[in-house]
Parts: structure tokens; C-alpha cells; sequence
């Protein structure tokens, strides 16, 4: 690539009080086009005078915020609705530029954080709360639900539309304000959604995005004026930040790592099984936490499984996002791509079976790109680093069991779960599954059980830290105090 073909790196800013403000620190990090391989943008990391800044506006447009009538807030969500379908396509590009992943993937993901604005939509019929009449002589009961105030939430690079919807969408349509620092991977479309609030009639100050790293957070956290921080990360994170919130009495809804099995039972339809199979486990090159990362084979199916899968994963049709008729894209960034190189090697090492090795992939055209190629691994057993951590990448292990029970408890012992599929068409068998399984969310012959808008989303165990699973209603709860109102009125009458 010639000079004149380089990208213009472009400076990225804070969003603060309604404007764009630029960073004052000094201190930046890059973003990178991850299928060039190539440096497109600096990202300011905010000082704590910034966050302060941010955190006053949002305070100062509290008041005045959660006073709206819910018919007001959802006439905006309406508005911001349509917003985001009319830029729906250059809301993806902006998402595969930073991130690297499909064009189609970030259609979907675009898609699905629209679904929780429509969901918004509803807030006045979410908020209506319950009456008794008459409860004892004179006196009536009621409950209420009242916003809390300042609120905060840090996302991950890995969906960076659709996660902040999950947080600042719910946060502002049950009377909160908000400030969001989005990873710094891939910051871009943050910035976008906040101007299309403003462009939506919010007012400022209800909606903010900071960027930065870990002194951001800290700040976030520290600042007695924020009132709950939501989080989706790595388990080691979201418990940082679980634990250091709680410390300061704040609430925290806190969601971590996955490692999220797919069962195959003997009688599964075995079509469509690696079909599903290859979808969740390579789609966005794994780097979603509801990918399938381990496959766990029941009695007989083993082999046949590994003969199907096999090929398929050579045949994955790999390049740069915005080009179409592909299966996925490259990894976030070189370092990614070196760890999750590195959890390849682990495994091969301790013995486990590299039916198809996806290391040193390269892209004509993108050789700078981050690529990794599909990996498969067979007989991985339950001590192996492969199988214990969370690796976030293409590579996809086979364990094999002798039968149900045993799959379940294979499973239940994980320290994570988030989220766990079956294959079969027994029943019976799905039923005894659904309810024995220790996990937030449960598919039968479905690889990727993500609810819906109007549902909520969350694992179980170290998946999740707090006490609510994101948005649906478990996000009307957590965005609002709970307050229950009893009245009488003496008998006045002469």
C-alpha cells in the first residue's frame, strides 16, 4: 500500500453535555482497521477533570430528567428509533471498520440494539407499579419505581453498538442519566449513537461517552456521585468492578467470562447440528460471548462429528469485513491474535488432538491483517487450559462423554455459565437438560441462545456478578429504586 493509499488517522473525542469535547489529557490510544492491519484513529483517555465534567452534566440533567413524564421518554425513544434504522447501514460499517468483523454481523448487531430501543419504547406500561385499596381501616399501599440518578456503564469491544444499548437505552428511559466509556478498541460508535440522541430531542446531559482505560473506570467508580455502574468484560474485570462498586454502595450489575458448551446427543440431527456448530463457533472469529467453544460429544456421535467438522472448518472463507460471501474476519488485534495463538500451542502441548491447526493464516491483499484461521481440537479433556479458560477466538474443542448425566455434569463444574445448548430429539431428554443445567440461558437445537429484547440476558456463576441479568425487565428493576407508599387519611367529616 502506497503513502497516498493510507487512511487518514483520524482524533476521536469525548461526548460531554450534549458536544463533542475534545480530550485534554494528552494521553491517547489507537485504533486499528483490524483487516489492514493499519493505525485509523487516536481515542482520548479521559483525566478525572473529565470524568468530573462528564459526571456534573449528567447530575445537572437529572433533575429535570427524571421529572419527564415515561410518555415523553418514550416519544423520544420512538424518534431515536427511527433514527438509528435510517443509519443502520453506517452504523455497521462503523462497527466493521473498528472491530473487523462482517458487514452482516454488524447489520445483526445493529439490529438487535434497535430491538432494545423498541423495547424503551414500552417504558410507561414497564413502569406501571401495584395498588391495594383498603389495606387496613383508612390506609391504601402502593409501590413505585423512581430512577436512581447518575449512572455509568463499561463495555467491551466485541459488540460495541449493542451492548451500550443494553445499558444507557434502559438507564434514560426509567429516568436515569448516563455516561458510557466503551472500550477503546473500538470507540466510534459510541460517539455516533450520542449524536443521534442529541439529533432524537434528548436533552444533553442525559447521555455521555468518555473514553479511556482502567484510570477511567477507577474515576467512574470513585466518584460519589455515580449511583450504579453496569459492566459487560472478563470475569477477572467484572468482578473488579462488582467488587470495588459494592465497596462504595453502589449498586452493579456486573456481567463476566463464558465458555459456553454444546451438547450432541446420538440421536441429534447431525446436519443440522454442525451447521449450528460452525455458526457459533467461527461467526465474528469467536469473538462473542455466546459463542460455542466446546462441543461435547455423547456416547458415539465423536467421530462422526469430528469428520463432519473437519472440513468444514478448512473451508471457512476468511477476509476483511466489508467484502461480501465471507464466514468471518480477523481478530481485534495483533496481540489478540497472539494469545489466542498462544492457547493453541497450550493445548497441543498438553495433548490434546489439532485436527485442523488455523495458525499462520494470511489474507492476499491483508497480509497486515489480524487473520487466525479456524482451529479444531479433538479429546480435549477438562484440565486443559483449552478447555478451563475462556480463549475468545476461532478455535473450537471436542470433548466426548458416555452420556447425559455425565455431559450435564461435565458442565455444572465449570466455574462459568453463561450459556449451554443441547442437540437431540428426545424430550424428555431436553427437559431433564433445561432443568439440571447450571446456566443463565439454555438453547434446545438452538447453538446461540440470546433472548430477545423483552426477555434478559446473563449467565450464572462466575458469568455474572450482582443481582440482574441485562435489560428486559431485570433493567427496569435495576435502573430503579423500589419504593412502597402507605397513606391514610383520618375521617375529617363533622
Amino acid at each position: 500500500m502506497s503513502e497516498a493509499d493510507q487512511p487518514m488517522v483520524r482524533e476521536l473525542d469525548h461526548f460531554i453535555d450534549g458536544v463533542h469535547a475534545a480530550g485534554a489529557s494528552g494521553r491517547f490510544n489507537d485504533v486499528y482497521d483490524p483487516a489492514q492491519g493499519l493505525l485509523t484513529a487516536h481515542v482520548p483517555v479521559a483525566s478525572s477533570a473529565e470524568v468530573s465534567a462528564a459526571v456534573a452534566a449528567a447530575k445537572a440533567a437529572f433533575e429535570t430528567w427524571s421529572e419527564t413524564p415515561p410518555i415523553k421518554r418514550a416519544r423520544l425513544m420512538f424518534r431515536f428509533k427511527e433514527l438509528l434504522e435510517q443509519h443502520a447501514d453506517e452504523l455497521a460499517e462503523i462497527i466493521t471498520r473498528d472491530h473487523g468483523k462482517l458487514f452482516s454481523d454488524a447489520k445483526g448487531e445493529v439490529m438487535r440494539g434497535i430491538e432494545i430501543v423498541e423495547f424503551a419504547c414500552g417504558i410507561p406500561n414497564l413502569l406501571k407499579t401495584d395498588y391495594t385499596d383498603q389495606i387496613s381501616g383508612g390506609i391504601d399501599n402502593w409501590n413505585l419505581r423512581q430512577p436512581l440518578g447518575v449512572t455509568a456503564g463499561v463495555t467491551p469491544f466485541n459488540f460495541p453498538m449493542v451492548v451500550p444499548c443494553w445499558m444507557f437505552v434502559m438507564a434514560a428511559a426509567t429516568g436515569n442519566t448516563f455516561i458510557l466509556k466503551p472500550s477503546e478498541r473500538t470507540p466510534s460508535a459510541s460517539i455516533r449513537l450520542a449524536e443521534l440522541f442529541i439529533e432524537a430531542g434528548f436533552p444533553k446531559g442525559v447521555f455521555n461517552v468518555v473514553h479511556g482505560d482502567k484510570s477511567v473506570v477507577d474515576a467512574l467508580i470513585q466518584h460519589p456521585d455515580v449511583a450504579a455502574i453496569s459492566v459487560v468484560a472478563s470475569t477477572p474485570v467484572a468482578e473488579y468492578i462488582y467488587a470495588e462498586g459494592a465497596k462504595r454502595g453502589k449498586r452493579v450489575q456486573a456481567l463476566g467470562s463464558a465458555k459456553n458448551h454444546l451438547v450432541v446427543m446420538p440421536d441429534a440431527d447431525l446436519d443440522r447440528t454442525v451447521d449450528a456448530i460452525i455458526a457459533s463457533a467461527y461467526g465474528s472469529a469467536g469473538e462473542r460471548c455466546m459463542a460455542t467453544s466446546v462441543v461435547v460429544a455423547v456416547g458415539r456421535t465423536g467421530d462422526e462429528l469430528i469428520a463432519r467438522l473437519a472440513p468444514r472448518v478448512r473451508a471457512l472463507r476468511i477476509g476483511g469485513g466489508m467484502e461480501p460471501d465471507l464466514d468471518m474476519g480477523p481478530l481485534i488485534s495483533a496481540a489478540h491474535r497472539n494469545k489466542v495463538t498462544g492457547y493453541i500451542e497450550a493445548g497441543f502441548a498438553a495433548g490434546a488432538d489439532l485436527v485442523v491447526d488455523g495458525r499462520g493464516h494470511t489474507v492476499p491483499g491483508h497480509e497486515a491483517g489480524f487473520f487466525l484461521a479456524g482451529t479444531l481440537f479433538d479429546n480435549v479433556t477438562p484440565d486443559m487450559k483449552i478447555y478451563k479458560e475462556e480463549i475468545f477466538g476461532p478455535v473450537l474443542s471436542v470433548v466426548r462423554v458416555p452420556d447425559l448425566a455425565a455431559a450435564i455434569a461435565l458442565v455444572n463444574a465449570h466455574e462459568l455459565g453463561n450459556c449451554v445448548s443441547l442437540y437431540t430429539a428426545d424430550g424428555s431428554a431436553a427437559r431433564t437438560f433445561s432443568r439440571k443445567i447450571q446456566a443463565g440461558m439454555v438453547g434446545i437445537n438452538l447453538p446461540s441462545p440470546v433472548p430477545p429484547a423483552w426477555h434478559s440476558f446473563g449467565g450464572w456463576k462466575r458469568s455474572l456478578f450482582g443481582d440482574h441479568h441485562a435489560y428486559g425487565e431485570e433493567a427496569v428493576r435495576f435502573y430503579t429504586h423500589y419504593k412502597s407508599v402507605m397513606q391514610h387519611w383520618p375521617d375529617t367529616q363533622q
